[in-house]
């Protein structure tokens, strides 16, 4: 693969995970609300959640493509649906609820990366619009995913990060950066639904 369209992989995938996405917003919220140590579970459950979803990404675009548009509209209605009940339990949710150890568990977290759509045509797109025209073995395609779910987690731990260096705001103006958050997630629903 020549090295323009590499380096426009890379800069696809940088941007794509750093933008706001369900898993990010999650991270963020969950450190503000129960911070690093009672969050832990949920962000390894996102982190691992990423790889897998990428590893399903790559058996898909090399052998399955045409279950691809099926299995892709229904992940759509759910992780949209998910998305929506994420919304609005951010939306209403306080700093330290009673339920923090739940709220806060691995499989929230992967759960919630097997039904993030966003990531699933993160990866999709990634092998189709820049390495499929180069290679379509398999230990190519997982190369290039694992890839993506690396960058992916660098960008979930920066939006933790960002989550700790505003815990003390957080918790004084809680409310409203609630709002905010479940207002982006919204917003996820609506561009995956559109």
């Amino acid at each position: 693969m020549p090295g323009y369209v590499t380096g426009n992989f890379l800069i696809y995938s940088m941007i794509n995970a750093f933008t706001p996405g369900p898993g990010n917003i999650l991270a963020l919220n969950t450190v503000t609300n129960y911070g690093w140590k009672k969050g832990t579970p949920l962000f390894l459950g996102i982190f691992s959640g990423y790889y897998v979803v990428q590893m399903i990404c790559a058996v898909f675009v090399y052998g399955i493509s045409t279950l691809l548009p099926d299995v892709l509209g229904i992940m759509k209605y759910v992780g949209a649906a998910y998305i929506l009940w994420l919304a609005v339990h951010v939306a209403f949710g306080r700093p330290e609820d009673a339920d923090a150890d739940r709220s806060a568990s691995f499989w929230k977290g992967f759960m919630l990366q097997f039904v993030n759509v966003k990531i699933y045509l993160f990866g999709i797109t990634a092998l189709t619009g820049y390495v499929t025209n180069y290679s379509t073995s398999l230990p190519v395609l997982i190369f290039f995913e694992l890839v993506i779910a690396t960058i992916g987690s660098a960008a979930t731990s920066a939006w933790i990060g960002a989550g700790m260096a505003i815990q003390k705001i957080y918790r004084r103006h809680y409310r409203l950066i609630n709002v905010i958050l479940a207002v982006t997630l919204l917003e996820c629903v609506y561009s995956i639904l559109k």
